[in-house]
């Protein structure tokens, strides 16, 4: 028997934590495609609290949509602690918002390297409190690391709430 999915109910800890303080969580998904803000949507009532999503899936969409400096993508490449930091910053900054989840990865089933496999995702959150990021390789085919990356953003904001 499979154990229940624990996205559902960090989304359901999250809203009533922004709901109660009055606060707003926007996303700047990459290799996620929108699905850390579908599991936000996914809850009745989410419009109290989310504000909006920004797939910036190519570098120009990080560069145009959320200001990401086009030297740090090529300097450090789209999967890296600055571009993932700089796309939670942005996202701050281009919405009305108080927090903000930005990942970038690469999901496979290519696109890997010796020096960041397939499942090497960077993580950002943006709040109050600044800009925090890290990185995980995270098993798995496509669906298994594009479903972990959103759980682990998700926790990560929770925990950071």
């Amino acid at each position: 028997m499979s154990s229940p999915d624990p996205i559902p109910e960090t989304v359901a800890r999250i809203a009533r934590i922004l709901t109660a303080r009055g606060q707003w969580l926007a996303t700047a998904e990459s290799c996620t495609g929108g699905g850390i803000a579908t599991a936000c949507t996914d809850l009745a009532g989410s419009s109290g609290w989310f504000e909006r999503a920004m797939i910036s899936y190519s570098n120009r969409a990080k560069q145009e949509m959320l200001g990401v400096d086009p030297g740090l993508i090529r300097d450090h490449g789209a999967v890296s602690e600055a571009v993932v930091r700089a796309m939670a910053t942005g996202a701050l900054q281009y919405a009305p918002v108080h927090w903000s989840i930005a990942v970038s990865g690469i999901a496979g089933p290519s696109g890997g390297s010796a020096d960041k496999p397939v499942g090497t995702v960077w993580f950002g959150w943006s709040g109050p409190d600044g800009t925090d990021a890290e990185c995980r390789v995270l098993p798995g085919d496509r669906a298994a690391v594009r479903t972990a990356t959103v759980a682990h953003a998700l926790a990560g904001l929770l925990a950071r709430l």
